[in-house]
């Protein structure tokens, strides 16, 4: 037989032994204290409690990303190494609704995942402190709804925990980006995964999803030249939003410039324009991004986008130098299908966070 030693999977096999399953005996342990034993007739008591407690099984329980503790009282969130945030706000959307029921939608079908990935031998559970802190409280008004968003994850953040972040229509990028803002001192960069520009100052008279990039390269310490944008492309891209872009000087991407160039090569020009002169880098990532046949659960599908492997190749290639914040957008449940569109944003989530650990970047590359 030949020698696979060097394939990955036959890596990934080998590494696997030497990650630790503590955190997983400490769920266990805790699911049978506060859920009870289970009854004497099942013979493999293992994992199982009377009431469930933790991961297992999947179809079941309370669902918050990744059955992560739900942590309500958001004053302790410093004490953990990411925390999962909802943004349910879909008012900014200029089409198709739905957006606000992303966060439920994220939070259902992470259940479907372990906190283990094969290929990158991690295991989130046993690597991070991970907690979810619910949803942030949108009223019905896009201004304060903007204001109660960036005060959340700038509360997150400013304790030293990474916000990980599920929207809600992309006009929210504008807001998270502000509350990152707030908490670095330098610049901070924008990498942005979309089909379509965002650049536009107002669109019906208000800042809606097709404004945030605008608004958030206002920020003082978020210069429109470190924003580069990828993916961007077909008949969905307001020519306000490029008129902008180009009196701006961000950096934009097609998708025939990726095909052309290579994801490498997308990789080393996005961190090179994002990172220069910059402390830390905001990660958004917009599902619509992705070709629409693979998320036909969001406002804007757009044929012509990302494989959905080309995309989580971008995020982890992004991720590798470490990012301060990260959203994942415009997932819309009333128009998925078998939740496959919700899916999409989850394992970007978990990819980016799986490589950071990889790289040890949790918390970003921040300027000392």
């Amino acid at each position: 037989m030949p020698d696979f030693s060097g394939m990955e999977g036959m890596r990934a096999l080998k590494e696997e032994t030497g990650i630790p399953v503590r955190q997983w005996r400490e769920e266990v342990r805790r699911g049978k204290e506060f859920g009870l034993e289970c009854v004497d007739s099942i013979e493999d008591k293992t994992e199982i409690s009377c009431f469930q407690r933790g991961e297992l099984p999947h179809w079941s329980g309370i669902n918050t990303f990744l059955k992560a503790p739900y942590l309500e009282d958001v004053r302790k969130v410093g004490e953990y190494d990411v925390a999962f945030l909802g943004v349910p706000f879909d008012i900014g959307t200029t089409y198709r609704a739905g957006t606000r029921f992303g966060p439920q939608g994220i939070r259902r079908i992470s259940s479907l995942y372990t906190t283990y990935n094969f290929e990158l031998g991690v295991d989130l559970r046993e690597s991070l402190k991970m907690c979810d802190v619910g949803d942030v409280f949108c009223p019905a008004n896009i201004t304060k709804s903007h204001d109660q968003i960036t005060k959340a994850v700038a509360h997150v953040l400013s304790q030293g925990t990474l916000p990980m972040i599920m929207g809600g229509d992309h006009s929210i990028g504008y807001p998270c980006a502000r509350g990152v803002a707030q908490c670095i001192e330098g610049n901070v960069g924008i990498i942005h995964l979309d089909r379509h520009i965002d650049t536009q100052e107002k669109d019906m008279d208000e800042i809606m999803h097709t404004c945030p990039w605008f608004h958030a390269t206002n920020i003082p310490n978020c210069p429109p030249t470190n924003l580069v944008q990828v993916g961007i492309g077909g008949w969905q891209v307001p020519r306000p939003g490029v008129k902008k872009g180009r009196e701006r000087g961000s950096t934009v991407l097609t998708i025939q410039d990726i095909e052309r160039i290579g994801i490498e090569k997308t990789v080393e020009i996005a961190l090179e324009v994002a990172w220069k002169g910059a402390s830390a880098v905001y990660l958004s990532f917009d599902v619509d991004s992705v070709d629409a046949g693979f998320v036909p659960g969001t406002g804007w599908p757009e044929p012509g986008g990302f494989l959905p492997r080309e995309a989580l190749a971008i995020l982890k290639g992004v991720a590798k130098e470490g990012v301060a914040a990260m959203e994942a957008v415009e997932v819309s449940p009333p128009y998925d299908i078998s939740d496959i569109t919700a899916l999409v944003a989850v394992r970007a989530m978990v990819d980016v966070l799986a490589t950071m650990v990889k790289h040890d970047r949790i918390g970003g590359r921040l300027a000392s």
